[in-house]
């Protein structure tokens, strides 16, 4: 039987089926795109730098109602190939490393010293353009959580981001068939319909998630003696978990979500959602494969940026440009802190030992770096499944191989037309835990809120962290939000839990010997605090529970990690510590939009406190993660940002 070994290898076991159907490029009208850094002008109203998920939002926001010049800087280039636009499997463009960076964060010690790969879109469109297209929101009290920070009067919140979540993605439901047959739930009060980014369904499921949708023309090799829903049922078996009745809802429990997708099955993202079709818009520059090394200043307003051609490590080759209104940063959690931090804004320390003039010592920029870890929880192979067809028949069944691909050529549709998934489970933590959640929650609650962060931390980054802990804390103990997630991938191999709310906290700074052109220093502190842990054997103990007390058990699971026989605590936290990976590329918090007293980059209108006319809105701005995957919330943040930035012109 085909063995699949980790959350990352589940994703690429369908290489040979991504490349079994090749999508014709397409052609794009678009923003004027620069073929030489020399035909730039020498100032615009705003420059951009990053034309990622964020950056593009915010570019073609600000352009289109023609009064206002602006540049997007971007470090990657223009692709429109088949890595990029192909829907099946969801995960394509990391077939072409062109498309995303990746270096080496700093040895974890929390994980025996391994290193961890830190990775990123690298391309116009930025990460949308090379994800796994999953499209959920976080829960109602995620965003509630992140105004408390500044006070009762604010617009960060569920209510005042949910027109900006309607604002951001063209929804499309399911097809009534397959709603009906699976028991999809949906609520398209939770979307919205007039956005050029998309979310739609596919027009098949694998049947071990739920109920068989058969191809147009028999597979002999489907066998689908089971009962319908079956990973998605197996849930509701345990006591507490709920349905949620749209993934937009702002509720956990086991949802259905869409593909950021077309409903032509083509990748949505954002470069075809917010830079082409714009036409030739004569306001709107682009310039691609440029590197930005820093902001630049009069006294302690920006004035333009510092830039070089991609792969120079020279200063003689650099050019400026000018910002009359504002620049704005769009890099990234990993490269917006280390473009502030090489411009001078940034802790002190940080920028003295690198050499760097100090404009302003902000101790926030670089700290509070968070991502989502997986591969932490029991990992299953069933060794009773008989559930065919499943994703691996894309690369081992010839025969439905070819029906897949004849059906798809003639219809787009079928199961070339899944991504990664479209279901899974985003919990509560009093549900994986009832009997000890509060005790956890407590225990982690009387931290000191030094004591686990880098030594030296600043105070104001302290008391950033203690506002986080109380906030966290709460969360533990709620049942409106969710810490544990996995998804339903209808296959026999079961996947990698993700974790949601970590509580370590690590840093990302500027590298001392080469601030402009090395990459920066990225410390995960994985396992760093404590009470992670607490967590994470609770999350092992729900997920044998999944297995072996529900419907699931009659499909014979064997647990792969850490082992049916490990169950020592020590033991465990040994597994943990092996196998752990702290990014499912999710990074947020290197320039947390919170108060300045609790260590904040960035004020309530995403300005970057103590200099004028910079703002920074890409997910570097998030206080702290969200119960669910990062780009939907992304390209929300981004379209609030466009709307600030215009109110302040």
């Amino acid at each position: 039987m085909f063995k699949l070994n980790t959350a990352a290898v589940g994703l690429l076991c369908l290489a040979d089926a991504i490349s079994a159907y090749v999508p014709v490029a397409r052609s794009v009208e678009h923003s004027t795109i620069l073929e030489r850094a020399d035909q730039i002008a020498a100032e615009y109203d705003y420059i951009i730098v990053g034309g990622g998920t964020s950056g593009l939002t915010v570019a073609d926001r600000l352009t289109e109602s023609g009064k206002y010049s602006v540049l997007v800087l971007e470090l990657g280039h223009f692709q429109n190939g088949t890595a990029v636009n192909t829907v099946s499997g969801g995960i394509s463009a990391f077939f072409d490393p062109t498309l995303y960076f990746s270096f080496p964060s700093v040895p974890q010690s929390g994980l025996n010293n391994r290193t961890i790969g830190v990775v990123g879109g690298v391309m116009l469109g930025g990460s949308s353009g090379v994800n796994g297209m999953q499209v959920m929101r976080g829960q109602k009290e995620d965003y509630d959580r992140w105004g408390s920070y500044f006070g009762p009067n604010t617009e960060w919140s569920w209510d005042g981001l949910l027109p900006y979540f309607k604002k951001a993605w063209n929804f499309h439901p399911p097809s009534p068939q397959l709603t009906k047959e699976n028991n999809i739930k949906y609520d398209t009060r939770y979307w919205g319909n007039t956005s050029n980014v998309h979310a739609s369904f596919p027009s098949y499921l694998w049947p071990f998630i739920s109920e068989n949708q058969p191809l147009s023309v028999p597979s002999p090799e489907c066998v689908c003696s089971l009962k319908p829903e079956t990973q998605v049922a197996a849930f509701g078996d345990l006591p507490g978990v709920e349905y949620a009745p749209d993934s937009g809802s702002g509720k956990p429990g086991v949802i259905w979500w869409p593909t950021s997708a077309t409903p032509s099955v083509l990748r949505s993202f954002a470069r075809p959602g917010h830079w082409d079709g714009v036409e030739t818009r004569s306001n709107y520059h682009t310039l691609v494969d440029q590197k930005v090394l820093k902001v630049l200043f009069q006294g302690k307003k920006a004035t333009g940026v510092l830039f070089v051609p991609v792969g120079s490590t020279d200063l003689s080759q650099s050019r400026t440009v000018k910002a009359k209104k504002e620049v704005i940063l769009a890099a990234g959690t990993i490269h917006t802190p280390q473009i502030l931090q090489a411009s001078g804004v940034g802790p002190k320390d940080v920028l003295k030992a690198a050499g760097v003039p100090v404009i302003v010592d902000l101790p926030g920029v670089g700290s509070n770096f968070q991502d989502h870890p997986f591969s932490v929880g029991a990992n299953f192979n069933l060794s009773n499944f008989n559930v065919h067809p499943d994703p691996t028949d894309l690369q081992t069944n010839q025969t439905f191989i070819a029906i897949a691909e004849a059906e798809f050529a003639a219809n787009r549709t079928g199961p070339l037309s899944v991504g990664v998934t479209n279901a899974g489970a985003f919990l509560p933590f009093p549900v994986i835990a009832p009997a000890t959640f509060k005790s956890i929650a407590d225990r982690y609650e009387a931290q000191d809120p030094a004591a686990y962060l880098p030594k030296g931390t600043p105070p104001t980054v302290i008391a950033g962290y203690q506002a986080q802990k109380k906030g966290l804390a709460k969360l533990l103990r709620s049942r409106g939000a969710s810490v544990y997630n996995v998804i339903m991938r209808g296959t026999f191999t079961v996947e990698n839990v993700v974790y949601l709310h970590p509580l370590s906290r690590g840093t990302v700074h500027i590298n001392t010997t080469d601030p402009y052109f090395a990459q920066p220093l990225v410390d995960y502190r994985a396992l760093s605090n404590p009470a992670d842990l607490d967590v994470l054997v609770e999350f092992l103990y729900f997920t044998r529970k999944l297995f072996f007390e529900t419907r699931l058990s009659a499909y014979g699971p064997f647990e792969l990690v850490p082992g049916a026989n490990v169950t020592a605590r020590a033991d465990i936290l040994a597994s943990l510590r092996d196998n752990m990976n702290p990014s499912t590329f999710h990074p947020i918090g290197t320039s947390s939009m919170l108060p300045l007293e609790l260590g904040g980059v960035v004020d309530q209108k995403l300005l970057v406190y103590g200099v004028k006319g910079l703002s920074v809105v890409d997910a570097s701005t998030f206080p702290d993660l969200i119960g669910a995957y990062t780009q939907q919330t992304t390209y929300a943040v981004a379209e609030k940002a466009a709307d600030l930035i215009k109110a302040r012109a």
